[in-house]
């Protein structure tokens, strides 16, 4: 799924009269093992590409997908955006086939800006945010527009996308993700930044004051996110994901948000995050402000000395065991339990032991509504996390520094190699093992208390056994004769290729009750009414930023 942002760059750009089109190169050749990514890039005709590079995963294709544009297109300018591209933007800037980075969390107007800068064959010295090349020398331009609310776009920007099908004529490009079409969820976000700092996360407070220059969340109102809904629901009777927790922005503004929720009566569920402990209070105004609601819990580990290192979740089992009984006493449909692997201060046991606690929740609630889940933080520990900018501080061991070094893991020929550190608790070896043996306990587990069924359950088991024969058999591989490795790689792939995908949890686990769109005539006159204008704002109603930093 490609970052929501460029949803409301695009979006942004044509309330200023320009035509922006999302290409969704991953998802095209996920759903047509023919589909020619490079033959997309080769017949494109714009006069500006943007390339997004949020999460540091993506590194490699990003890039490769810039050197693609560049070798048929060598003189349109590429622009790269994104987390990752914010904190590597003086490394990035030096590939030949990156022209510029636009940095921070809230690019709409720099980029808009840089763009009218370009089109006016002008340098875009006066242009914030921006990283580029002047003569030879790297300009590094003041990172000045952080916007402090998020009410001036539309974010995520579901009207650019029915727009975009109307105007384009192509569904398929800029879908946000497989399935979606017979899956449809949408998000519902609440703020740019964190109040939380989580040791491993790329988007806690520490690294959006570094990356993004952010030093607390800039929040969209109560009364934006109704409107957001009422545009999702225009369309979409599916479930609706609320980003962030609700309660970042205060008691005040999560009650008023639901008030405004409750008033509207509608039909969708929500599928809510929490940072932390809740009272029976919230509980109470979710199940009245919704016709169904589903909670996601990230508490990480069982081990309440690990939460409190990780930041998140820092509480006591009792309070946590506590939120979860007043959920379920009030009308929660579904929790997911999310535990991780590889984090500051965890053993082997502690990580494999999230099973057994996983087993005393589901004894003590005897409710199938609880699902838990276990995954390793792979591949790589995220730039800008406190982890990694402090590893001894908090225990790592990191493999990888450059966005150079990163590109090169993921060649690695299984996730094991790929991973970028270890910690004083597990090595690698470590980290890779508790990872299957925590993923088969919780899928028996799940069976055996009746939250998965029979065929996901041996689904989920016989992916896990390929998956760590993938393992095992790339490590014979590599520990023997160098000069025979890439021949046996390649025999491995032929034979074992195509593993791993859900390999630690069913197809159908991470989903919710939905009941799709609306029917396709209405879709079809919702696109055209907004693709003529009867629900576009004018251009003198979109807020901006000018030069000198006042509003026109």
């Amino acid at each position: 799924m490609y970052p929501i942002g460029l949803t409301s760059i695009a979006d942004y750009l044509e309330g200023n009269g320009y035509d922006a089109r999302i290409v969704n190169l991953a998802n095209q050749m996920l759903m047509d093992e023919d589909y020619d990514p490079e033959a997309e890039i080769k017949h494109s005709s714009a006069n500006y590409f943007g390339i997004d590079l949020h999460w540091l995963p993506h590194c490699h294709g990003a890039i490769e997908i810039a050197r693609l544009l560049k070798e048929h297109h060598p003189d349109t300018p590429v622009i790269f955006g994104g987390l990752s591209s914010s904190y590597f933007h003086d490394e990035l800037i030096q590939y030949d086939c990156v022209d510029y980075v636009v940095r921070g969390d809230s690019t709409e107007e720099p980029i808009l800006q840089l763009i009218e800068t370009l089109e006016q064959g002008e340098k875009p010295h006066d242009v914030p945010n921006v990283t580029w090349v002047d003569d030879g020398d790297v300009v590094v331009n003041p990172l000045e527009c952080v916007p402090t609310d998020l009410d001036y776009v539309s974010l995520p920007s579901y009207e650019y996308v029915i727009r975009s099908v109307v105007k384009y004529g192509s569904i398929k490009k800029t879908l946000p993700y497989r399935n979606w079409l017979d899956d449809p969820v949408t998000l519902l976000l609440l703020s740019r930044g964190c109040a939380r700092n989580c040791s491993f996360c790329g988007g806690s407070r520490s690294s959006y004051q570094k990356v993004a220059n952010r030093s607390s969340p800039a929040l969209r109102s109560p009364e934006q996110l109704l409107r957001d809904v009422e545009e999702i629901t225009a369309f979409s009777k599916g479930p609706i994901f609320v980003i962030h927790d609700l309660r970042m922005g205060g008691p005040d503004y999560a009650h008023e948000f639901l008030d405004l929720l409750e008033e509207a009566d509608v039909e969708n569920e929500f599928i809510f995050e929490l940072f932390g402990p809740a009272d029976e209070e919230l509980f109470e105004r979710f199940d009245r402000a919704t016709a169904d609601y589903s909670l996601q819990l990230s508490i990480e580990s069982h081990d309440e000395d690990v939460r409190k290192r990780v930041g998140k979740f820092a509480t006591s089992n009792e309070e946590l065991e506590r939120t979860l009984s007043q959920a379920l006493d009030h009308g929660c449909n579904k929790i997911d339990l999310f535990f991780m692997v590889g984090l500051p201060e965890q053993t082997y046991d502690d990580a494999v032991g999230d099973v057994a606690y996983s087993r005393h929740l589901l004894e003590t609630f005897d409710d199938d509504r609880i699902a838990p889940f276990t995954a390793p933080l792979a591949p790589f520990l995220d730039p800008g996390s406190p982890g990694y900018e402090n590893p001894e501080e908090y225990g790592y061991r990191p493999f990888c520094d450059t966005i150079e070094e990163h590109r090169e893991r993921l060649l690695s020929p299984s996730w094991k190699h790929m991973l970028s550190y270890e910690t004083e608790w597990m090595s690698r070896d470590d980290i890779v093992d508790a990872t299957y043996e925590a993923a088969f306990g919780m899928n028996e587990l799940k069976h055996e208390f009746d939250v998965i069924d029979q065929n996901t359950y041996q689904e989920v088991k016989t992916r896990l056994e390929r998956s760590q024969e993938v393992i095992d058999a790339v490590d014979d591989v590599l520990e023997g004769p160098e000069d025979e490795r890439q021949e046996r790689l390649e025999q491995l792939q032929e034979e074992l290729g195509g593993t791993g995908e859900y390999s630690i949890c069913g197809n159908d686990e991470l989903t919710w009750n939905n009941d799709g769109f609306r029917d396709v005539l209405s879709l079809g006159k919702l696109g055209m009414q907004i693709l003529f204008g009867s629900k576009r704002n004018s251009e003198s109603e979109t807020m901006r930023v000018s030069r000198s930093g006042e509003r026109r």
